[in-house]
């Protein structure tokens, strides 16, 4: 007799989730309440869950919220690229940075100032959590706010035009693998090394992050003012978080998750090769490598086959010719003799008629 939610709850552990350790989803009432009848029944249940998402179109958006200091999402981000590049046009991928509004926490006071010491940027307008607990030393929020806004810039700028954005997912590898520690994280030099070996221009960079408003004073900044309301559009509470097709996709960001959520959201009938090709391997991003799913020596080992059954096909199909052109040289000899034969018979009747013996003078004529 309760009503539904009328918002979708969202699977987060309140502290009292550390007993469940088997995967978890949600039904609705009407649906869950059929399967448990069955089960209060004792019948046995198979459930499969595939996903549902919306297929307006034949290209999938897809988005991850995420903060420079997320260490959940690395081995996404270190890996996906290829799955990027291998969708190219078929799938626009965003990048979104997970920022606080300052004024909203209370991090800007009455007079303009910031109240939360290194959280903030622009006079504690816009904030991120200390990633080490540490105000003292380390990585702190304005640090985490001021890599934010070159990666969003990074985007603009290489990734914005085409989805794909090659550059930015090389410039977060180079950062993560020279920048990654609390030493280097705020290093100017360490990411400009970062840029050039992701092959970005560091000046557009610089001058983007000044464009848009920068870190100093009391002034907005566009590009963190529409992450501020991106964010609050979405509803993301939650860090990573990855959207596809605006559905958030629950469970681990792992690669094989998220290739098989994007693969579901194409239309009927527009599904890209790789998806046909790789979302049904067990080895997805090896598939999307290599071009095929499998190991190598799987690979081999279906050529030497196909290459084995080839030659047998061809061996019977010489065979079958060589005896065709037996049976058909047996033939034309056989007619060649009988050709011979015929010709020599009228001589031989000829020969009897004229060696008959004469009855009047008794002798061979």
């Amino acid at each position: 007799g309760k009503d539904c939610e009328q918002r979708e709850p969202i699977m987060a552990d309140d502290g009292s989730g550390s007993d469940i350790s088997i995967p978890s989803f949600l039904m609705f009432k009407q649906d869950a309440d059929l399967v448990k009848a069955e089960l209060e029944a004792n019948h046995a249940v198979r459930i499969e869950m595939q996903w549902s998402l919306p297929t307006p179109d034949d290209r999938v958006e897809y988005e991850l919220w995420t903060t420079p200091t997320d260490i959940i999402s690395v081995d996404f981000q270190k890996d996906f690229k290829e799955a990027a590049v291998a969708l190219g046009n078929r799938a626009y991928f965003t990048p979104q940075m997970y920022i606080y509004d300052g004024i909203r926490s209370g991090c800007q006071g009455f007079d303009g100032e910031n109240d939360c010491y290194n959280l903030c940027t622009n006079n504690g307008r816009y904030c991120a959590t200390d990633p080490d607990n540490d105000l003292d030393r380390g990585i702190s929020g304005a640090d985490v706010v001021k890599e934010s806004l070159r990666r969003m810039c990074i985007w603009q700028h290489y990734g914005q035009d085409d989805g794909v954005g090659v550059e930015w997912w090389d410039y977060v590898n180079e950062f993560m693998f020279r920048c990654g520690t609390e030493e280097y994280f705020a290093n100017n030099q360490c990411v400009k090394d970062a840029m050039d070996h992701a092959a970005v221009d560091g000046s557009k960079i610089d001058q983007c992050m000044k464009d848009s408003g920068g870190l100093e004073g009391d002034a907005q900044n566009n590009l963190l003012e529409v992450q501020l309301l991106a964010k609050d559009k979405s509803g993301v509470v939650i860090l990573p978080a990855m959207y596809v097709n605006r559905v958030p996709i629950r469970g681990s960001l792992e690669f094989p998750t998220i290739f098989k959520a994007i693969c579901a959201g194409y239309a009927s009938g527009t599904v890209p090769a790789v998806c046909t090709k790789c979302s049904g391997c067990p080895d997805q991003k090896s598939c999307i490598t290599n071009g095929y799913c499998g190991t190598k020596k799987q690979q081999e080992s279906v050529t030497t086959s196909t290459m084995i059954y080839a030659m047998m096909g061809l061996s019977v199909f010489f065979c079958l010719v060589t005896v065709i052109q037996h049976r058909r040289y047996q033939r034309q000899v056989q007619e060649q003799v009988k050709g011979i034969i015929a010709e020599y018979m009228p001589l031989d009747e000829e020969r009897e008629h004229n060696t008959a013996v004469s009855e009047e003078d008794g002798e061979f004529t």
